[in-house]
């Protein structure tokens, strides 16, 4: 679970990193460049530990790979509707749906019948 935990920070961080910025539109995109990656570097030391420890937990890489996927939607979804004011459409609800799909296909070795 740590290692959830740990994507959910690195992903807030990253959502930032990338699109916050969107707010402050009037700043020098030089400024808002440093910004962004000063908060990534925060977003790495959440997303390096977070693998390392998935990865000698038992998750694959590309389990893990998903698992982020996933939760950089929902990250996203959350970011771009509280702070940026945008509508989540049926095609936003689609989007998830095929990352569930994908979920269901890179787990699909651990299940057995």
């Amino acid at each position: 679970m740590l290692p959830i935990a740990l994507l959910v920070c690195s992903n807030l961080f990253m959502t930032v990193a990338w699109y916050g910025h969107l707010k402050f539109t009037d700043k020098p995109l030089w400024v808002v460049v440093l910004a962004s990656w000063g908060i990534a570097l925060v977003e790495y030391c959440f997303a390096v530990p977070a693998n390392r420890l998935g990865f000698a937990q038992g998750y694959t890489v590309g389990q893990l790979k998903i698992i982020q996927e996933v939760i950089t939607l929902l990250v996203f979804a959350g970011f771009a509707t509280l702070v940026l004011g945008e509508k989540l459409k049926w095609n936003h609800a689609a989007a998830f749906a095929c990352m569930v799909g994908a979920v269901a296909f890179i787990f699909a070795d651990d299940i057995r019948l």
